[in-house]
């Protein structure tokens, strides 16, 4: 299985972007996906995560209400919308899948396989 995160960009803040996360393979549906970012100096931290069929989800505090992660399993895809971003936003984004057992954690320990990262940066 391999991942591919894009849609990473430019944008000030108050605007929006959409990330993009390919996986390959024939089991994606089997995975728990989720978006983790990792600003410059700091360590790596959940973002925002979604159940196997797409029908549950959770996020971090400090994205609740301004981003939605969705999946398309029919694509081999899932994605996250970050709309209202800020400046604090900014960071390299993850994108990550796990087993069932990954679920309702927000440790990257339980997530098996990466994506490269794309880079978000908000200006003020």
């Amino acid at each position: 299985v391999q991942l591919q995160a894009s849609g990473g960009g430019l944008v000030q803040a108050g605007g929006s972007l959409r990330l993009s996360c390919v996986v390959s393979g024939r089991t994606f549906s089997s995975y728990v996906m989720a978006w983790f970012r990792q600003a410059s100096g700091k360590e790596r931290e959940f973002v925002a995560a979604i159940s196997m069929g797409g029908g549950s989800t959770y996020y971090a505090d400090s994205v609740l209400g301004r981003f939605t992660i969705s999946r398309d399993n029919a694509k081999n895809t899932v994605y996250l919308q970050m709309s209202s971003l800020r400046p604090e936003d900014t960071a390299v984004y993850y994108c990550a899948a796990g087993a069932a057992t990954a679920w309702g954690t927000r440790l990257r320990d339980n997530y098996e396989v990466w994506g490269q990262g794309t880079q978000v940066t908000v200006s003020s």
